[in-house]
């Protein structure tokens, strides 16, 4: 949840009180660790041993909270969460070293449902941890240039690049469920994608 322009680093989006004594709010697995890093985020999740593809890499928590109440957060706020559905955002309430994976071009990460990020691939010791945010982002909330240095870098991140074709054949099953229903939605020619309407 962390990408080249920003460390997303931030306060609790609720309770000031105690929070000195709580937890992070995610969950990293204990073959990573944050490091810092010589790029404009300054942090980064690098794996301490070889990485299985498939493994559970991290779980990320937080608060939710919809499209209006992001909109009034500050933008290092902003960046320092994920979409979870077409209107609900989750913003990490306590900072830890599972909110500084960034974002790559050629990731070897990728999401699993909503909140779990999963190995793509087999993971190389000191291998920094990383995935395309056009798994997660379908709005334009945390747009920014990108300075991956793939070969492949799109050069600016959009909430739209979920639709980019190569990118769904590419990432087909690591997209968010809401994501997955949208492309689902936008191959069979249907006008919209069903969505799950907030009352």
């Amino acid at each position: 949840m962390s990408h080249p322009s920003d460390s997303r680093a931030g306060t609790d989006v609720g309770d000031d009180r105690s929070r000195e004594a709580e937890p992070p709010s995610s969950y990293h697995a204990p073959v990573l660790e944050a490091r810092v890093v010589a790029s404009d985020t300054g942090r980064g999740l690098f794996a301490l041993q070889p990485i299985d593809e498939g493994t559970l890499l991290v779980a990320w928590g937080g608060v939710v909270v919809d499209e209006n109440t992001l909109s009034h957060l500050p933008g290092s706020r902003k960046r320092l969460s994920i979409q979870i559905e077409d209107e609900l955002y989750l913003v990490v309430s306590r900072e830890g070293p599972a909110d500084y994976v960034n974002h790559s071009c050629e990731p070897n990460a990728g999401l699993s449902g909503q909140i779990n990020l999963v190995a793509m691939r087999s993971i190389r010791r000191g291998e920094e941890i990383t995935y395309d945010y056009a798994m997660g982002d379908g709005s334009s909330y945390d747009e920014f240039d990108c300075g991956c240095g793939a070969r492949s870098c799109r050069k600016r991140i959009t909430g739209r690049d979920w639709e980019i074709a190569e990118l769904q054949r590419r990432y087909r099953g690591y997209f968010s469920p809401y994501l997955e229903r949208r492309i689902r939605a936008k191959r069979l020619g249907l006008p919209s994608s069903p969505e799950i309407r907030l009352t």
